[in-house]
């Protein structure tokens, strides 16, 4: 008897730490993604973060489901979240913008602004970590969220490189663009924390009543990615942005 009551005691012990354990495999892979672009190798970075953001939505649903939830979890989740879709997707566009930001002595007055240019994709992890910081203490974001999420500007950040290798050429010509290499931080940047309201993919419950928006935007995403591609996770994040947008006009209106 006693040892069956030990057994339960210790597997309580184990059960209580799964979701924080998943927390850290998000960091881990988030860690490799860092690697892998430091090595040369920016489509294997990304599959590494896209590995990230499903550990990072399974952590939340073992915590619930588990019914495991405490300070320490929610602390290691948002410095896991630092590391794996600020830091790392940080330095995917980092090394993406080198590549096509040309530093040449014809354009000599023009070398301090491509200067400034190149460290901009920097100011995507100073904003990932500050909106983290902010979610922590922000009692407002319980059930959905105010600015946009890390995860989906980081897998945004991830369509890149696989673009990039795979096309189309139209959407490679966008991503290789001066515009899009300077812009792209700075709107992001601010997106990040904007007091802008979007909807949490988080499911309390599985049935479709009450989660009608996250499955139409989920069956939504699926297409878009079927249709486009490696485009279509682009894509999948600005109908995110938009819909949420939508969603908060028209309750305003009602």
């Amino acid at each position: 008897m006693k040892i069956a009551l030990y057994f339960a005691s210790n597997l309580k012990k184990v059960i209580k730490h799964i979701p924080n354990a998943i927390t850290s495999a998000n960091l881990f892979f988030g860690c490799l993604s860092i690697v892998a672009t430091f090595d040369g190798h920016p489509t294997l970075a990304a599959t590494y973060i896209v590995i990230a953001a499903i550990l990072d939505f399974f952590d939340g649903f073992a915590a619930r489901l588990l019914k495991v939830s405490g300070e320490l979890g929610k602390q290691l989740d948002s410095l896991a979240d630092v590391v794996s879709f600020g830091v790392a997707p940080g330095f995917i566009f980092y090394s993406h913008s080198q590549e096509y930001l040309l530093f040449s002595s014809s354009f000599i007055q023009f070398i301090p602004l491509l200067v400034f240019i190149s460290y901009l994709p920097f100011s995507l992890m100073i904003f990932s970590a500050y909106r983290l910081a902010k979610f922590n203490i922000d009692t407002r974001q319980s059930d959905s969220f105010i600015g946009v999420p890390t995860p989906a500007n980081a897998l945004l950040i991830c369509s890149i490189p696989f673009v990039m290798e795979n096309g189309p050429i139209w959407a490679e010509n966008i991503y290789s663009s001066f515009a899009f290499i300077s812009l792209y931080p700075i709107i992001f940047s601010y997106l990040l924390i904007a007091e802008l309201p979007l909807f949490a993919l988080k499911f309390k419950k599985f049935t479709f009543q009450g989660n009608e928006v996250r499955y139409l935007f989920l069956l939504a995403g699926l297409l878009l990615i079927i249709f486009f591609t490696y485009v279509g996770i682009a894509l999948s994040i600005v109908l995110y942005i938009l819909l949420s947008l939508y969603l908060h006009l028209t309750s305003k209106k009602s």
